[in-house]
């Protein structure tokens, strides 16, 4: 029974499936709920700044320092990202991958409890600076979680396990959304609970997350401890034989020796990985530069232009949240049945084709009747579009091109793309949309289309293939040798090639 299981197609168990839910719940879903909590009752929150500096010098507050302060609320969140994801690289080497993201809990609940006391302390820089750590919190955990659940999925299942990232951030967008309604939490009375939930999520994996193992990848190949990570199989998969996955992370763990554990710099110079660290760079440039958080910016002028009413357009930002979260749900269904690449091209098409018709949408609007609504679907559409590719599908290819030595070195270098890219569009785009308006979508059409060119060209299918495989397959690419493996017995030590040797073994 347990060869005809090992050979056979793997099916989810229910360590994985629980390890999976407790590391995503108090992982990406932090992520994306404090993206999304504090724009619904904005207004709200910027009332209490302005009573709270009232009270402080007897007069209300300017506009300039208001937008100053509003500013600063808003983007301390991905500057502390930035910060969080030059952290990872170290933390998920020493501590491993799932001490990494317990260990990480500490920045989602000291802020918890300091915005739920901000109100009676009467001070907002509580609030501000909680957002700080709230951004160090999801950039430790948008690198350290694919890091662990890709490691602890099968090859057939990690395209959708490495798609739970992103479906965890799209659910937090979505309770969020719906727990700021003003009839929920976001009003003047409800406000400090609704930034203090974050802190519930954290505690709830500090309670669940130590029952379920390591990744056992870094258990063997980091920690060189084979009986442990044999027992952490067994427990993942719910059979006793597990030598072919032993065995493959052994011979990984020879290419590993090979290679030599990589820091940042190291990864920038090192020739048999160069196709791999532009991949990712591009991935994750893509995805933000491509405008999905200006579609965002721009989605409660495009619902006001259509003659929905500032009351209910927060439902229908609402509604734009389940289609997220349906379509986000289909790519993570489809990832292991089409590939990583169609997912990512469709998704890339269709943001590209909403972005030039929205353009014309908004400029000619105004003389030609319904083109507004127009302007609505075409926001749907990119939500749509970005959900099935552009949002999820990069959470798996960048586990998944990268081998153990070389992954943490890479995923430093991939957060901080994230966040500077996403710093740049929300500090650029009000800017550029002020100066040339509805022209600015065209801009990120341009950038779904090159992205798009780069992956059709560059990217190779990865799904069902191991590791080591992938990197085979970038080898030729980036004009290394590959030699084969030739110490195949069992319990004979692999040799040891110097690290500056330019070969993938």
């Amino acid at each position: 029974m347990d060869l005809i299981s090992a050979s056979s197609p793997q099916r989810l168990q229910p360590t994985l499936v629980l390890a999976t839910l407790s590391a995503g719940f108090g992982s990406a879903f932090q992520y994306g709920y404090n993206i999304a909590v504090v724009n619904t009752p904005h207004k709200v929150l910027k009332s209490f700044y302005n009573d709270t500096y009232y009270a402080r010098h007897g007069t209300s507050m300017d506009e300039k320092h208001m937008l100053l302060l509003w500013s600063c609320t808003v983007s301390m969140f991905p500057l502390g990202g930035l910060l969080g994801s030059l952290m990872v690289g170290g933390l998920v080497d020493k501590c491993g991958r799932k001490g990494t993201l317990l260990i990480n809990n500490i920045f989602a609940i000291v802020p918890a409890i300091l915005m739920g006391v901000s109100k009676v302390a009467k001070a907002f820089e509580l609030i501000i600076l909680s957002r700080v750590l709230l951004g160090v919190c999801a950039g430790i955990s948008y690198s350290a979680l694919p890091m662990y659940l890709g490691e602890l999925a099968p090859k057939n299942l990690r395209g959708t396990l490495g798609t739970m990232t992103e479906v965890f951030v799209i659910v937090g967008v979505f309770l969020a959304q719906i727990f700021s309604l003003q009839a929920v939490l976001g009003n003047p009375t409800g406000w400090p609970v609704l930034l203090a939930l974050t802190g519930v999520p954290a505690l709830l994996q500090l309670l669940s997350l130590p029952f379920f193992p390591e990744s056992p990848r870094y258990t063997l190949i980091q920690r060189g401890d084979k009986d442990t990570a044999r027992q952490a199989l067994r427990k993942l998969r719910g059979w006793a034989d597990v030598e072919d996955e032993i065995e493959e992370m052994r011979v990984e763990d020879q290419a590993e020796r090979a290679e030599g554990r990589l820091s940042v710099l190291n990864l920038f110079t090192f020739r048999p990985l160069r196709w791999q660290l532009i991949s990712i760079i591009v991935l994750m440039a893509g995805q933000q530069l491509s405008g999905i958080n200006a579609i965002n910016y721009y989605a409660d002028m495009i619902y006001a232009s259509a003659g929905i009413s500032a009351a209910h357009s927060q439902y229908v930002t609402v509604g734009a949240g389940v289609v997220n979260i349906v379509m986000t749900g289909v790519s993570a269904g489809t990832v292991e049945w089409l590939g990583r690449r169609l997912l990512l091209l469709v998704g890339y098409g269709i943001c590209g084709s909403a972005c030039l018709v929205l353009t014309l949408a908004l400029l000619f609007q105004s003389t030609v009747h319904g083109l507004s609504y127009l302007g609505v679907i075409c926001v749907f559409s990119y939500i749509a579009g970005h959900s099935i590719g552009p949002s999820p599908v990069p959470s798996v290819v960048r586990t998944e091109i990268f081998l153990q030595s070389s992954r943490p070195a890479a995923f430093m270098v991939d957060g901080a793309v994230h966040w500077l890219t996403n710093f740049i569009v929300g500090f650029m785009f009000p800017s550029v949309q002020e100066a040339i308006g509805a022209y600015s979508f065209i801009i990120f059409a341009g950038i779904c289309l090159l992205t798009a060119v780069y992956i059709y060209v560059v990217i190779p299918e990865t799904k069902g293939q191991t590791f080591v495989e992938i990197n085979r397959i970038f080898a030729k690419r980036n004009g290394v040798e590959i030699p084969e493996l030739r110490e195949e017995t069992t319990g004979v030590e692999p040799h040891v090639s110097p690290p500056t040797q330019e070969t993938f073994f």
